[in-house]
């Protein structure tokens, strides 16, 4: 395989990351709503556990084998669209029509049906997210090969990704509160707002949320810039060197985890995100229990108001502040600052969660934010350097395979999550749906809320701490890539 650097540009105009960004959206949007939407199909439509259970794991696995084949195939595609933006678009319209039909349930039909037509129609959704977001990702990595540039093409998708978390927790009002009241529960099967049950709600907002972020996803494939590939020397990808590609998929994984760079950026991700997600559902029960003594009318918006004032936190202050000390100190210093604050942020909230006084939170989500905030925004900005020394090094542009194994380690961090949640609860005597709860399960829960994730962070400052890719070293491999590419165009015209 020739080395390619795939329309590598140092600039890249706001009209293109901003492109790239309403991709963000979508891709963030579809989980935000579907975090919000999965409790109808235990409140409303009666599924037990273990079809939670594998209706929330089972699209995870079969993600883990799609998105390796999505990202190989995405790499050695030789069209002149190039390689990413067909698929982008074929992914889009499989999310957004999926997404629309998957959510079309009706108590009626039996819990059995339910949960067989919602198994099904998921898979199909996550197929489609995966021929989406493979290619979408590594459309990113390639837009340029400027150090600087990179961090704010990834800001720039980032800040804009990130209304999805802020839109998001308010679904939530809609579909259960009285809209002359800003009080409502997660727990309260009957509405009298806006929507006659939240199974009403659900299938007549999922045709929205569809339509439009399909039609977000769709920006980046209409309107980013690609060159041809129908000249390159790829491997192929016909039915009948089906084995030989599966071997080259196993091949270019093993050859990308040996990269030291790349397996510090997954190490750290893995356990920052894992870490985050296992406690982000005690801040409901946080809020409820300790500081309202369980009175979920009294509770009213704080729940959303704590995801959705954290999202605009990091929209408009984090994201801006990570990517200016991304260009004044360096990447891997930015990472380290930021999550630094987030572990202020952490502790924080032991002191700031005040039954009686419930705003006193919010002061802890500046300092908060900057975990997750800073996270994507700097490791996807490196993750894009790697590939270049990955380049240097073997000679392949391997984008599709990187993104993959990187959003492959994404998603399994949340399914051990999900896992490590259930255990929290059971271990700390916490009971589901009970009026109070014993105060050492309120206890438990803070301790966890709190240490858990600061010990994730500082795992993951560890593994960072010589973390080698600097300002120069990436100029250095950029030049040394323009060079050979230079050598093997005269050498062609030779």
């Amino acid at each position: 395989m020739n080395s390619q650097t795939n329309l590598v540009r140092s600039r890249v105009s706001w009209g293109q990351k901003i492109a790239f960004g309403f991709g963000m959206l979508a891709n963030q949007m579809f989980p935000a709503v579907i975090s919000i939407f999965i409790v109808v199909l235990v409140q409303n439509l009666g599924f037990p556990g273990w079809m939670w259970g594998v209706v929330s794991l089972a699209p995870r696995i079969f993600d883990s084998i799609t998105d390796p084949i999505m990202g190989f195939i995405s790499d050695n595609t030789k069209s002149k669209w190039g390689r990413r933006r067909q698929y982008v678009l074929i992914g889009a319209l499989i999310m957004g029509v999926s997404f629309i039909i998957m959510w079309q349930l009706f108590l009626d039909n039996g819990v059995d049906y339910n949960f067989v037509y919602f198994l099904m129609w998921s898979l199909v959704f996550y197929l489609g997210l995966t021929i989406f977001g493979v290619p979408y990702v590594a459309m990113g990595y390639e837009m340029s090969d400027d150090f600087h540039e990179r961090t704010q093409i990834m800001a720039v998708a980032q800040w804009i990704g990130q209304w999805a978390w802020v839109i998001a927790p308010w679904f939530w009002v809609v579909m259960y509160a009285d809209p002359n009241s800003v009080m409502f529960s997660i727990f309260d099967f009957q509405t009298n707002g806006w929507f006659e049950s939240a199974e009403v709600a659900v299938r007549e907002l999922a045709i929205w949320v569809g339509v439009v972020c399909m039609i977000f996803a769709m920006i980046p494939a209409i309107f980013i810039k690609s060159e041809s590939t129908l000249d390159k020397d790829y491997a192929p990808l016909t039915l009948k060197n089906i084995g030989g590609s599966f071997k080259e998929i196993g091949t270019s994984f093993v050859e990308a985890s040996r990269s030291k760079p790349f397996r510090k950026l997954c190490v750290s991700t893995f356990f920052i995100f894992n870490a985050f997600n296992t406690v982000a559902g005690f801040t409901f029960f946080i809020i409820v229990y300790y500081l309202f003594n369980g009175n979920t009318g009294d509770a009213g918006i704080w729940p959303t108001l704590f995801g959705s004032c954290g999202a605009l936190v990091t929209t408009f202050l984090v994201i801006p502040i990570v990517t200016y000390m991304s260009k004044k100190v360096g990447k891997k210093k930015a990472f380290l600052i930021s999550q630094s604050i987030s572990i202020v942020g952490y502790v924080m909230f032991w002191f700031l969660f005040i039954p009686g006084k419930p705003y006193m939170f919010l002061f802890a989500l500046p300092f908060f934010s900057f975990g997750i905030g800073g996270l994507f925004t700097l490791m996807m900005s490196m993750t894009a350097d790697v590939i270049d020394l990955d380049e240097l090094h073997t000679g392949k542009r391997r984008e599709g395979v990187f993104g993959a194994i990187y959003w492959w380690m994404v998603k399994f961090g949340f399914a051990i999550a999900g896992g490590l949640t259930g255990t929290i609860l059971t271990l700390v005597g916490f009971t589901s749906g009970a009026d109070s709860q014993p105060e050492n399960a309120i206890i438990g829960l803070r301790l966890f809320f709190t240490g858990f994730p600061i010990l994730g962070t500082l795992i993951a400052i560890y593994v960072m701490w010589d973390y080698d890719i600097t300002e120069e070293k990436a100029n250095e491999i950029s030049e040394a890539l323009a060079k050979r590419k230079s050598e093997n165009t005269i050498k062609s015209n030779h």
